[in-house]
């Protein structure tokens, strides 16, 4: 492997492992001892887990020197993961509590 990939590599390992570490605050500040479902965290964590989806998919499996078209259909399944993962949660929520 080449120097600069492995840099780029390194450093990518390093923002998704502070990203999962921001993602284990917002959910232990969110908990505060209690078991009830937080909208918030929840939401945060599936937008931040997504985010985390996009990096590896990019970087790891290397989409990134892809063609366009594949680079914008990763993408698009990255949005419809979100969508319905957020969408479910909310429309559950909604009838739990209706």
């Amino acid at each position: 492997m080449n120097r600069p990939f492995e840099k780029r590599l390194t450093f990518v390992w390093l923002a998704l492992s502070a990203i999962t570490f921001a993602q284990l605050a917002v959910g232990w500040l969110g908990e505060r001892g209690s078991l009830t479902p937080n909208a918030a965290v929840t939401a945060s964590a599936i937008v931040i887990a997504l985010i985390k989806v996009r990096v590896i998919i990019r970087e790891f499996m290397e989409v990134r020197h892809a063609p366009v078209l594949l680079c914008r259909l990763t993408d698009l399944w990255v949005v419809l993961t979100g969508v319905s993962l957020l969408g479910s949660y909310f429309v559950g929520m909604a009838f739990s509590t209706g």
